[in-house]
């Protein structure tokens, strides 16, 4: 029986990697998906493996990336009005060119104001994943019981804390919950932040990756001058140059889904020539972020420590809720090792199957689901990225549950590891 059960067990984690082995394909379907940090959340409903019998969920440790937002500074708003004013009195700008430059300056005072802060669309995100989670586990949530809920003092942040704490309470009036934004809990949502009283200088880290088989097949696709041309007859004379206001228009498009204004560019980008460079840029993201995975241990160590206290009896809370930021939550996946391979990854033309920067997107999240039985003292663990259940670096014959002993144990090394 044994044997059966360890088959089941491979077989269902071939399954989970096998899951993104068509991640191209998956991106030329949801060409969104190429918006990398920019993808908005998507509430798929994929089904969740039963919990082995006689064990039921007591307690959840979740990290959240705020959702979406205007974009994080106000450089592309003012760039890009700068640039469309100059070739409009210019009369640089294609009967297209005319439209966005017409329908921006309407939008331009609303961009400003909104900078760098959540939109409808992330109060949503948030809210949305907050009544699944209830759903999902109602064991955890339907007594009632006390939640710590911290954020980054970032303002997208703490209105996405609010927001996914409301819809807890809408769900269970029962539920208490205390939410915090201060530097004192920096340590476990953001503890690169520069008035994190207990920051600590953690050695930067560098991503080993053999590029001997990396190349990326692109399809031919328009240039980056000729999407250019279909807003502007001619750049020559402006304030910025191709390059640049290439990049301003690409930042705008893929940000567009998070404010509710994609009516604004349909049409400037073909589904083709936004898939084209995913996977470089998705390998750029994964070294960019690798970078620091020590400096983000701290929030490791934070879920550790908060589910020893529920385990240990020391605290009677039924979650532990984190929201921070893109920049905190892709080193989190990296040194958590989330779909990774053991030893991590070190063929980069591999690396699009275990580690896709969509994942990081608006609302992205990890959520540590801790089960007990009163039968067996062992406590088990699985997580899910963005709602579906995802592979650890740990050994089990019961995929995609972790006995929590093992868990503890290789996750307080990774912590330690930075001590040294």
């Amino acid at each position: 029986m044994k044997k059966i059960l360890l088959v089941i067990a491979l077989f269902s984690c071939a399954f989970s990697y096998a899951q993104r082995m068509n991640v191209l394909d998956e991106i030329q379907a949801n060409p969104q998906k190429a918006y990398g940090t920019d993808y908005p959340y998507t509430f798929d409903a994929p089904a969740l493996t039963k919990a082995p019998k006689g064990y039921k969920p007591f307690y959840i440790s979740h990290y959240a990336r705020h959702g979406s937002r205007y974009y994080w500074n106000n450089s592309l708003y003012l760039e890009l009005d700068t640039i469309f004013t100059e070739a409009h009195d210019k009369h640089l700008l294609t009967p297209d060119g005319e439209k966005f430059y017409e329908q921006y300056k309407a939008l331009y005072p609303e961009f400003m104001a909104g900078m760098g802060e959540l939109t409808r669309v992330g109060w949503d995100q948030h809210q949305g994943i907050a009544r699944k989670m209830y759903e999902s586990f109602p064991e955890v949530f339907k007594k009632g019981g006390t939640i710590r809920a911290i954020s980054s003092t970032t303002g997208r942040c703490i209105i996405s804390m609010s927001a996914f704490c409301q819809a807890l309470v809408q769900c269970n009036p029962k539920i208490d919950i205390y939410e915090q934004a201060s530097r004192a809990t920096l340590p476990g949502v953001k503890p690169d932040a520069d008035d994190n009283p207990y920051k600590v200088q953690a050695p930067r880290a560098r991503a080993e990756l053999d590029m001997t088989n990396f190349n990326p097949e692109t399809p031919q696709v328009a240039s980056n001058d000729e999407i250019i041309a279909r807003l502007f007859t001619s750049t020559e004379g402006l304030s910025r140059s191709p390059r640049r206001i290439f990049s301003n228009l690409k930042n705008l498009y893929t940000s567009l889904p998070s404010i509710g204004h994609e009516e604004l560019l349909v049409g400037l980008f073909k589904p083709e020539e936004l898939t084209a460079g995913w996977e470089r840029t998705n390998l750029n993201s994964y070294r960019n972020w690798y970078r620091d995975i020590n400096v983000m241990k701290p929030i490791v160590q934070d879920i550790l420590d908060q589910a020893k206290l529920v385990i240990d009896g020391e605290c009677n809370d039924i979650a532990s809720l984190r929201f921070g930021h893109d920049t905190n939550l892709g080193p989190l996946n990296i040194v958590m090792g989330i779909n990774m391979p053991k030893g991590g990854v070190t063929d980069a033309s591999q690396l699009k199957y275990y580690f896709q920067d969509f994942q990081i997107g608006k609302a992205g999240n990890l959520q540590f689901i801790f089960y007990k039985s009163s039968k067996n003292p062992e406590i088990l663990v699985k997580c899910l990225q963005n709602g579906y259940e995802v592979q650890l670096p740990l050994d089990t014959d019961n995929y995609p549950y972790y006995k929590w002993s093992d868990f503890y144990e290789y996750y307080s090394a990774i912590c330690a590891e930075s001590e040294n």
